[in-house]
């Protein structure tokens, strides 16, 4: 017999036997709708009111069950998976506009930032950085902006790594001062307008820690005081901004070109740059000198139209993250002397001791100064052993798949080659011993959202 007679006599038999199971059904239906009506109608008007007062009850119950849960279960999201991503990061196919002025001449605008709530039980001995962890599974490595909306309330974090980033701060404007701190001429009012807002922010959110004065400021920690009516000041108006802050700090200026230029900047912790390299320069140099991956085709547009188009209103926030392999915060010797002509990844020792191995994160924010229109960067850096944070559920396993999913432009960026065998090894290792323990890899999002 052939394949295709007994499938054909199978599906005849399937068939029929489908039919009697249907026909009985039917039957079955018809009898319990007969029963249930000859119930019924034996029922006196009495218990008839009463059981359909019950079903309304029970269908009202299921609705009101259903409504609380799905409230509570969007409470209990406190943080966006992913980031928002603004209409301004989108780039534009048209030129630039300039919002009914002149390119480089700004009209001063009246809105100034509101005052913030004093930071929840803030302390310089336990309040512990965020856990800034902005990277993604893989496969894919997607080159953006990765910009998402910001309350002014949180434009500075502090915590108790203060003290280590104040002193290595004081320690590098002391021995490197012009070559980490520096504001031109056109860019002394902005610098001067940033040093207000801090002076402004700083006491009201971390009362604990800053206190105003009649001229400026007074570190309550620290003692130091801060005169920022003086003329001149007595230090250059961006490194006095750095001593109040853990980030490091850059105003970009528009010029009649339409272009932003870097004009002043206190950059005294940034690992792998040097304000004296990029400083005077337009946007698109800056990143373009750097290497950085993919800016001319995925980047330069949508940045160039979110500069023009940021209102003082607005403040957006971004992430990124690097692997070091040396312990120093304010400069990453690995890769060469600060002072030396060049520097690059090719100078740094090839697969280290994971014990040499720190993760480090940048979290930026953009705003503009409505008096000067000047945008100000502030760059915070998150520097932590890897040792550390492998032990925090979820991060091996989705660190390492992040670093698996750059591209050969970004490992070379980042300098994988010189850890990246060293590194996967370590965290597969704990990613697996996480599993090993239970770890429901399900439940992630539930736990962790970007960027954290």
């Amino acid at each position: 017999m052939g394949t295709s007679t007994i499938l054909e006599r199978a599906h005849e038999e399937v068939s029929q036997y489908a039919g009697k199971v249907y026909t009985s059904c039917q039957e079955a239906s018809r009898n319990s709708i007969s029963a249930l009506k000859t119930e019924w109608s034996g029922l006196s008007s009495q218990k008839r009111s009463a059981y359909a007062g019950a079903l309304v009850f029970l269908l009202l119950s299921t609705v009101i069950t259903y409504v609380i849960r799905r409230r509570n279960r969007n409470k209990s999201v406190v943080r966006p998976s992913s980031p928002t991503a603004p209409a301004l990061e989108k780039a534009v196919s048209s030129g630039p506009r300039n919002q009914g002025r002149e390119w480089g001449k700004w009209i001063p605008s009246d809105f100034r930032m509101p005052k913030p709530d004093p930071y929840p039980d803030w302390s310089i001995e336990t309040t512990k950085p965020l856990p800034y962890r902005p990277f993604r599974y893989g496969p894919k490595y997607n080159v953006t902006m990765g910009l998402r909306t910001l309350k002014h309330v949180d434009w500075i974090e502090l915590d108790n790594h203060f003290p280590r980033y104040h002193a290595d701060k004081a320690r590098r404007i002391k021995g490197r001062g012009q070559k980490c701190c520096r504001t031109a001429p056109e860019a002394f009012e902005a610098a001067v307008e940033l040093l207000e807002d801090l002076v402004d922010y700083l006491p009201a959110r971390y009362p604990t820690l800053y206190k105003r004065t009649k001229v400026g400021i007074d570190n309550l920690w620290s003692g130091e005081s801060f005169d920022i009516m003086a003329r001149p000041l007595l230090e250059d108006p961006m490194q006095m901004c750095a001593r109040l802050v853990q980030d490091d700090l850059a105003l970009m200026l528009e010029r009649p070109d339409s272009q932003y230029y870097l004009a002043a900047g206190a950059i005294l912790l940034p690992g792998f740059w040097r304000l004296e390299d990029k400083y005077g320069m337009a946007l698109s140099e800056i990143h373009t000198s750097g290497d950085v991956p993919q800016f001319k085709e995925k980047l330069e547009k949508g940045m160039l139209n979110f500069f023009r188009r940021l209102k003082p209103e607005e403040m957006v926030a971004r992430n990124n993250y690097f692997l070091q392999v040396d312990d120093e915060l304010g400069w990453s010797w690995s890769i060469g002397s600060e002072d030396a002509p060049e520097v690059s990844w090719n100078t740094a020792e090839k697969n280290r001791a994971i014990e040499n191995h720190y993760f480090r994160s940048e979290r930026q924010t953009l705003r503009r100064l409505p008096r000067t229109g000047a945008v100000v960067f502030t760059i915070r850096t998150y520097f932590h052993p890897i040792t550390d944070i492998a032990k925090e559920d979820y991060v091996p396993g989705r660190l390492a798949s992040a670093v698996r999913s750059w591209g050969d432009d970004v490992s070379r960026y980042k300098g994988k080659d010189k850890y990246g065998e060293v590194l996967l090894e370590y965290l597969d290792k704990k990613h697996e011993e996480q599993v090993a323990r239970g770890l429901e890899l399900s439940k992630e999002d539930e736990v962790r959202a970007y960027p954290y």
